[in-house]
């Protein structure tokens, strides 16, 4: 009973949505162990040759050096009822020669903070609630709404909320709803996203290492400024697989019927899928990826041919992410990762200026690369090094460009 309880249950938690601050890394796993106090403290120095890389005029191709101080707490309590798990870091950035972009400032926030609680009532009935908040400048492409870096920071929240029960030995539920905020400062226009969404998942175990599911997910977006508010109805099927106890695979694929609800606007159905694959292939290394194709309302209305603006009902995205880390001895360990995103706009509205009321068929191309080196000088003293490129190709204004960073840091933990 209770390894079929913890196949059915333990692995849905709330899998209708980007999740925490794993985002679309998260494979719907709880902490496995309880981890007492933990404090960090700890600054990086950082060199950027394109600090505004979305900047026209005024700014464009500035590069900047800057200073990040953080510190950062994190706690674990199991129970046999419950699991808490807290995190949080908060820090600034601060650029030494203040950006010359209009609308950029010289010290911005660079926090996070989570909390994720699960309590089992009995062996059949378990709540589950993720909760997480950043504001920040830079975007972390696993979030999944980002294509590029904005002239200011946001704010990002999300709660996700489920309820699971096992009705039998093998067949099994979660309920749940989510809601998701995304809010910038008042340099950037049109971007901010309210969205609340539910879904209803059915698990069936097939085996002790695999779980079918099938997932109906609704969600509604508020849209800010000129872009139009829209619905999407999602309906997946799926497979979660563990090859190993240190591998697991989380996959699904349908369809995705997305409405507008401006004038004129377009409905489309679209193909939909996501991927999540984890693994430590063995002690010293480990590696994480991610997959998700669909059509997402983020970041719609664009500027086409430096005259009108449109709002895009049909913006179909391909991201990718890939991590790793590889520990060559207990004081030195390699990381690096790499993230796609492939975005094709259509269905493009009109929405201010003067030109052709509809645009098709744009399309633009992000690559983010980095790797770097982390160094244990002590039991409690880490140093970091790392080197980051981005490369993005767009046919909208503003979007094309390159950007180099590196990353000196030192951080304590007690």
């Amino acid at each position: 009973m209770k390894s079929n309880f913890a196949a059915l249950l333990a692995g849905a938690a709330a899998l209708g949505s980007v999740h925490a601050a794993e985002g679309l890394y998260y494979i719907g796993s709880e902490a496995q162990e309880s981890l007492p106090l933990k404090w960090v403290v700890g600054v990086n120095a950082i060199w950027d040759d394109n600090v505004t890389p979305t900047a026209v005029g005024p700014g464009a191709n500035d590069e900047a050096f800057s200073l990040n101080p953080y510190v950062g707490v994190s706690f674990v309590n199991i129970t046999p009822q419950s699991t808490l798990d807290v995190y949080a870091r908060l820090g600034l950035v601060y650029y030494i020669d203040q950006p010359a972009a209009i609308g950029t400032d010289d010290i911005y926030p660079q926090s996070r903070i989570g909390v994720n609680w699960t309590h089992r009532f009995s062996e059949r009935l378990r709540f589950s609630t993720r909760n997480f908040v950043a504001y920040e400048l830079e975007p972390d492409y696993a979030y999944g709404f980002a294509t590029s870096r904005q002239l200011d920071a946001y704010l990002y929240w999300q709660t996700d909320n489920s309820i699971g029960y096992r009705w039998t030995e093998r067949l099994a539920t979660y309920t749940g709803f989510n809601v998701t905020g995304l809010d910038y400062d008042s340099a950037v226009t049109n971007s901010d996203r309210l969205i609340w969404g539910v879904y209803q998942q059915f698990r069936y175990q097939l085996s002790p290492q695999s779980v079918a599911t099938l997932d109906y997910r609704y969600s509604q977006t508020d849209a800010d400024g000129l872009a139009a508010d829209s619905s999407s109805h999602y309906i997946l099927l799926g497979l979660e697989h563990r090859f190993s106890p240190n591998t697991i695979i989380v996959a699904k694929a349908g369809a995705q019927i997305r409405q507008s609800d401006a004038l004129f606007g377009s409905d489309s159905t679209n193909p939909y899928a996501e991927l999540a694959l984890r693994s430590r292939i063995n002690d010293v290394f480990s590696i994480r990826s991610f997959v998700r194709y669909g059509s997402e309302p983020y970041d719609t209305v664009r500027q086409v041919a430096l005259g009108p603006l449109y709002d895009f009902d049909d913006r179909r995205t391909l991201r990718v992410g890939v991590s790793g880390e590889y520990m060559i001895s207990p004081m030195l360990s390699l990381f690096g990762g790499v993230d796609y995103i492939g975005a094709q706009f259509d269905d493009g509205r009109l929405v201010s200026g003067v030109g052709p009321l509809t645009a098709n068929s744009i399309d633009e191309d992000l690559v983010n690369a980095y790797v770097g080196l982390s160094v244990k000088f002590a039991d409690s003293i880490y140093g970091t090094v790392s080197y980051n490129y981005t490369d993005s190709s767009s046919d909208f204004v503003g979007y094309s460009y390159d950007r180099n960073r590196v990353s000196v840091g030192v951080r304590a933990e007690f």
